[in-house]
């Protein structure tokens, strides 16, 4: 695929991956991409997963015509970008690889390699000529590994964005961009939101045409949609107004006073996303509670606690820097309920959170002054 007459693309996509990093669920696959930058001289934009590297030497081989490169720009050291450091150095040996000192540091604990003479230590806001491009390079620590860099092209106006602006799925799957580009940013990303915000600074004095991630499809056209995306996900800000409703139910009496609130707010015309936490997609979960504005959590006691599945889902949110929402709480137990303060005690320490007046406790199951309660609440969250 050409990306602007001279870089070129020379990634791959997976579809024998079921879990990307071990844990989220992909069933349109992956891609890996690679870029080629053809100039006077010619750079390599980072390698592909261990699994795909003759392929991808093979995509290079065909871009290249013959030709050299000169540079191996690693932006990111993960494996599934990094893995093929030693299979590139092997089969382009004259070739010199250029990252931060800190992704070099991880080279050497990944691989058994002397690069002596062929290292060149990028330097943040430092630039590399090839001809007519010069690339210019930005330093992206935690965003979301502490050795990551972006590559700003200032001829075609191309910012090579790591795994910054990716999504799950392989190129030649069509799908919608912003759901799984969403799914992907706060279930890997999210916690590093200071830290993009500090990358979305430095690229605002930027002219961007053109985004070229690591994962997903080569961005083109209203780059603007896409950084501003990032400008709310990253601070936290509230994307689409509605309520996510999570909840966590044993016999079925908590499911069922959430479904009863998400009837009652559709009915208002609030927009509603519910999610049975032991069944659903957590990534996904996880997803709409920082897409939306206002979130639910309906959790039966248990052993004086919460619901695994819930404890599991709160964590997530904590360890992503949950803040800035409102949340209500549902709660069930058959002699001492617990559930709503014990959800309560564990967002307590999130940033500029708002607790809903009303919370509702079922005992055993729900009956008509519960829905009164349940109604009451639904009322005050739209």
């Amino acid at each position: 695929m050409r990306v602007t007459d001279d870089i070129l693309y020379v990634g791959v996509n997976d579809h024998e991956v079921d879990l990307f990093e071990g844990q989220y669920v992909v069933p349109d696959g992956m891609a890996y991409n690679s870029y080629v930058i053809l100039d006077e001289k010619i750079a390599v934009m980072d390698t592909v997963d261990v699994h795909f590297g003759q392929q991808w030497l093979a995509n290079l081989e065909e871009v290249l015509q013959g030709r050299i490169p000169d540079y191996l720009i690693v932006q990111h050291m993960e494996p599934d970008h990094s893995a093929n450091i030693p299979l590139f150095l092997e089969k382009y040996p004259q070739a010199k690889v250029v990252a931060t000192p800190q992704a070099f540091k991880m080279i050497g604990q990944f691989f058994e390699l002397s690069l002596e003479d062929r290292q060149i230590n990028a330097v943040n806001g430092g630039e590399l000529v090839l001809g007519k491009h010069t690339l210019q390079f930005i330093f992206a620590p935690m965003v979301h590994w502490p050795e990551v860099m972006m590559t700003y092209d200032k001829k075609d106006k191309v910012l090579f964005s790591a795994d910054g602006f990716g999504k799950f799925g392989a190129l030649d799957v069509a799908e919608e961009w912003v759901s799984e580009a969403r799914r992907y940013y706060f279930g890997i990303v999210g916690k590093y939101g200071m830290q993009v915000q500090n990358v979305l600074k430095k690229a605002a004095g930027l002219d961007i045409q053109i985004i070229c991630p690591l994962h997903g499809p080569v961005l083109t056209e209203n780059p603007g949609y896409y950084l501003d995306l990032y400008n709310t996900w990253s601070s936290y800000g509230v994307e689409s107004e509605g309520v996510t409703i999570a909840y966590a139910s044993i016999y079925g009496h908590t499911g069922e006073a959430a479904l009863y609130l998400a009837e009652v707010l559709e009915k208002k015309g609030v927009r509603t996303a519910v999610h049975d936490l032991a069944r659903t997609d957590m990534a996904k979960a996880v997803e709409d509670a920082f897409r939306y504005g206002k979130l639910v959590l309906a959790c039966n006691t248990y052993n004086n606690g919460i619901n695994p599945f819930m404890n599991d889902f709160i964590s997530r949110l904590t360890e992503r820097a949950y803040q800035k929402r409102t949340v209500a709480f549902v709660e069930n137990g058959s002699w001492a309920p617990m559930a709503a303060k014990v959800m309560r005690g564990l967002l307590e320490g999130c940033k500029e959170m708002n607790f809903a007046e009303n919370t509702v406790s079922i005992l055993s199951a729900m009956k008509e002054p519960d829905k009164r309660k349940i109604e009451a609440l639904a009322e005050e969250l739209a």
